[in-house]
């Protein structure tokens, strides 16, 4: 899954909110998209109400159309307009291959299937105390390597009323989504949710946002699997069983510290060349190895890479950006990190238990885990 988003113009906070759910024992994943009524602080408290309680509602199995009256009736009313309203999309698959997904007044998702769009038949059902808002009911089969993808209106509206584009930009979005999963087939699901907000970005004047935009991908494909070495061996006798560990390994590969490099060139017989235009942002520039994805500096990179991921950042061209870009395109991540400590990165005020490569890993980890649903495996080596 991935998503991504882009404040309307002279707003601080985003009115549109995603909310998503994992339930490991019944194999679901649950992903609600709220758009509040408006915009700035008063429309992400309404959009925040509305996406929490629907991804409680949905992920507890209470019926949609009693769930829309709850949320509709608990959302705060605003004083100078005298309605309360926020919409929402939630999108609930499961590993049985059962995807459910409810809309009122969202616009349409998309399910891309083998580089097309799918038309998925629905119903429609109106709350009873709302006759004038709609719920649109999706059941389907999701198959390997389908796409379903949700946004706002900010997206489907994007360029509205200009020449090219005078009834928004929704048909054109599909259009783009196509060409751009043609063009790149394995394309990541955060990646494309990024590429989607970027074009409709493009369609606005001065590329100011006319309202806050988003958009979520959910892509079923197989795991990619991701291996990052931090930090060498804690006696030297593992150093050929932890580079033959490493050139085994199949999925991306990232090296990060200088002697760990600096081992696993001389177990594997591979040459380090220094990357010069990489370093950026008071990170150390990276490095190229034959069979590595990335080489870079440890724990200031580390580090780096941490503060971009909590702070839903992106920096293409330092090694940070590069490894963050690989963190997100992957699904099960395994950090292999040495507890050999390097005197250089030690505090002398702290405990000597206290080591910073393991603390950041564990940075990296929860975050991964928690903000981006990644499945983590750490061992210490």
């Amino acid at each position: 899954m991935g998503m991504s988003q882009y404040t309307k113009h002279g707003q601080n906070i985003c009115g549109d909110v995603f909310k998503y759910r994992q339930i490991p024992e019944e194999e679901r994943l649950v992903l609600v998209l709220s758009d509040g009524f408006g915009s700035g602080v008063k429309a992400n408290i309404q959009a925040s109400i509305c996406a929490t309680m629907a991804c409680r509602f949905a992920a507890g199995n209470m019926e949609m159309p009693r769930s829309a009256e709850v949320i509709m009736r608990a959302l705060p009313e605003c004083r100078v307009r005298k309605i309360s309203y926020a919409t929402f999309t939630v999108v609930d698959i499961n590993l049985n291959r059962k995807a459910h997904i409810v809309e009122m007044d969202n616009p349409r998702f998309l399910l891309i299937r083998n580089a097309e769009l799918v038309e998925v038949p629905h119903k429609v059902l109106k709350p009873r105390k709302w006759d004038n808002r709609n719920l649109r009911l999706y059941d389907f089969e999701i198959r390997l390597n389908d796409r379903v993808v949700i946004f706002s209106d900010g997206i489907a509206q994007a360029g509205l009323g200009s020449m090219r584009y005078p009834m928004g930009w929704q048909e054109g979005c599909a259009q783009y989504l196509l060409e751009k999963v043609k063009k790149s087939p394995g394309i990541s699901a955060n990646e494309l949710a990024q590429c989607v907000i970027r074009e409709a970005l493009g369609k606005e004047s001065k590329y100011q946002a006319g309202d806050d935009m988003s958009c979520a991908v959910v892509y079923c494909r197989k795991p990619r699997r991701m291996l990052l070495l931090a930090g060498p061996p804690f006696d030297h006798s593992y150093d050929a069983q932890w580079a033959e560990r490493f050139a085994a390994f199949t999925g991306d590969k990232v090296i990060a510290g200088g002697t760990s490099s600096e081992i696993i060139a001389r177990e594997l017989k591979k040459e380090i060349i220094l990357d010069t235009s990489s370093s950026y942002y008071n990170v150390p520039p990276g490095s190229k190895m034959e069979g590595a994805d990335l080489v870079c500096e440890g724990v200031l990179t580390l580090n780096r890479a941490a503060e971009l991921l909590e702070n839903h950042r992106r920096e293409s061209f330092s090694p940070a950006g590069k490894l963050v870009e690989i963190f997100l395109r992957n699904d099960v991540i395994t950090f292999l990190v040495g507890t050999r400590i390097n005197e250089a990165h030690q505090d002398p005020r702290l405990s000597s238990t206290l080591e910073y490569r393991r603390n950041i890993v564990k940075k990296i980890a929860k975050d991964l885990k928690e903000n981006f649903l990644k499945e983590i495996n750490i061992e210490y080596v």
